[in-house]
C-alpha cells in the first residue's frame, strides 16, 4: 500500500523523473512534503495530514499561488462635514468595500497587506484653500489644492481628484492628510479614498 501511494504521488508531482534516478533539487522539498503523509504500519491505514493534503493538491495541479485580492473604497457619512486641522489625517468613516481589511476606519490609514503595485484615487468636495496630500509612510506622492478664480466666487465648493500608482511593501502606510491650516470635506459620496492592488 505504501509503495502504491508513493508511486501515485511521484506521478502527480512535476519535476520527478520516473524513468531515471534523478529528481530536480528544487522539487526535493516538495516530494518530502508529500511523504509527510503519515503511514501507520501497525493498522495498515493511511492518515492524511490536512495541510500536507492541501499542498499535495496544489502541487499536483501545477498552478502558481493565486494573487491575493486587496481593495478598499471609503467615503464620508451622509450629512457629516469633516473639519480638518493642519496635519490631520482624513478619517473616511463609511466603508463601501475593504477586501483584505487593509483600511482602518478608526485611523484613516491603509496598511498594505501584500507587496505590489497599487492604484490610489482621492477625491473631495471642499472649500477653497484646502490642501490635501496623499502620503506613503512620510513621503508625499500626490497633492490637491483648491483655488477659486474670480469667475467662481459665488460657488465656493470645488470637486477635485488625484490618481497615483505606487509600489508598496507589506506594512507600508497610505493616508490622506490635510496640509493647510484648516479645511472642510463634504459628505454624501462627494469625497472618497480608494485603493486597489493591480499586480
Amino acid at each position: 500500500m505504501l509503495l502504491t501511494l508513493l508511486f501515485w504521488t511521484s506521478l502527480s508531482v512535476p519535476g520527478v523523473t520516473y524513468g531515471g534516478n534523478t529528481i530536480q533539487t528544487d522539487k526535493r522539498t516538495k516530494v518530502d512534503l508529500i511523504k509527510s503523509l503519515i503511514y501507520d504500519n501497525t493498522k495498515a491505514t493511511v492518515t492524511l495530514d490536512s495541510s500536507a493534503l492541501k499542498q499535495l493538491i496544489h502541487l499536483s495541479s501545477g498552478t502558481s499561488t493565486p494573487l491575493r485580492r486587496v481593495s478598499f473604497s471609503v467615503t464620508v457619512n451622509l450629512n457629516q462635514i469633516i473639519k480638518l486641522k493642519n496635519g490631520q489625517i482624513v478619517k473616511y468613516n463609511k466603508i463601501l468595500t475593504n477586501d483584505g481589511n487593509g483600511y482602518d476606519v478608526r485611523t484613516g490609514v491603509f496598511t498594505c497587506p501584500v507587496a505590489g503595485s497599487y492604484m490610489f484615487v482621492v477625491d473631495s468636495m471642499s472649500q477653497p484653500g484646502t490642501w490635501l496630500y496623499l502620503k506613503v509612510n512620510k513621503n508625499t506622492v500626490g497633492k490637491m489644492y483648491w483655488y477659486v478664480s474670480v469667475d467662481h466666487k459665488d460657488n465656493p465648493l470645488i470637486q477635485v481628484s488625484k490618481t497615483v500608482i505606487v509600489k508598496l511593501k507589506a506594512g507600508d502606510h497610505v493616508k490622506v492628510e490635510n496640509d493647510g491650516h484648516s479645511g472642510k470635506m463634504y459628505y454624501d459620496m462627494y469625497s472618497g479614498f480608494t485603493g486597489v492592488l493591480l499586480y
